[in-house]
């Protein structure tokens, strides 16, 4: 098991209370609503957090609940998304997704995880995001910054998002399951940059190995 992995994530835990918060995050806290994590984190997809972020607040202001969504004209949904990347296809998967919650799941969505997959559009880390940010539920999501930051610090050494979900949560305490998205995006945002990390003011360079880092700031 590697050294450190408890350390690192309780000092990366700590760093991310002053610095800028994943959307989906913010999203959570603000609105507590899973419907809105669930729909935010679609919107985030290959997307900043700068233009998803402001995306999704017009989105729920426009119309906030899964029944609202799915009764919306698909012309007027894409025209509110139309800032985030593939807005096309995400404004059909939101229409579709919001209709079958309000239907087939009497508006609420559901807190299980294949249940969550069973939505087109919906991935194994969209599904553990709605189960840890939405619900407070025990798992590990692991996106672009968790995948590569956990192989940076050779915590895993692993080819896909997936099987570093599965090796995370064989060295990572149930504990700290729900902090890992957050505290990793975070930093891979702010500090822990794909090309180039600034890794003369990462508070856990002394751990890293800085596995593939080819240059750094």
């Amino acid at each position: 098991m590697p050294k450190n992995v408890v350390k690192v994530l309780e000092i990366l835990m700590k760093e991310a209370t002053g610095l800028p918060m994943p959307s989906v995050s913010k999203i959570q806290q603000e609105l507590e609503d899973p419907f809105k994590v669930l729909v935010s984190c679609l919107l985030s997809l290959r997307t900043k957090d700068t233009i998803s972020y402001p995306v999704s607040h017009n989105l729920f202001n426009a119309a906030g609940t899964p029944k609202k969504i799915a009764e919306m004209p698909l012309s007027k949904l894409k025209k509110i998304i139309k800032p985030v990347n593939y807005y096309k296809t995400k404004a059909e998967r939101i229409k579709q997704i919001s209709k079958q919650i309000s239907e087939d799941y009497k508006n609420k969505v559901p807190n299980h995880f294949d249940e969550l997959m069973k939505f087109k559009g919906v991935g194994r880390k969209t599904a553990n995001i709605v189960v840890t940010y939405g619900f407070g539920g025990s798992t590990i999501a692991v996106d672009t910054h968790v995948h590569r930051i956990s192989n940076r610090l050779g915590w895993v050494k692993t080819k896909t998002p997936e099987k570093t979900e599965f090796a995370l949560k064989k060295i990572v305490p149930e504990k700290y399951w729900y902090w890992v998205n957050e505290s990793l995006v975070t930093h891979g945002q702010n500090i822990c940059t794909p090309i180039s990390p600034f890794c003369s003011k990462c508070p856990v360079e002394k751990y890293c190995p800085k596995i593939e880092v080819k240059t750094s700031r």
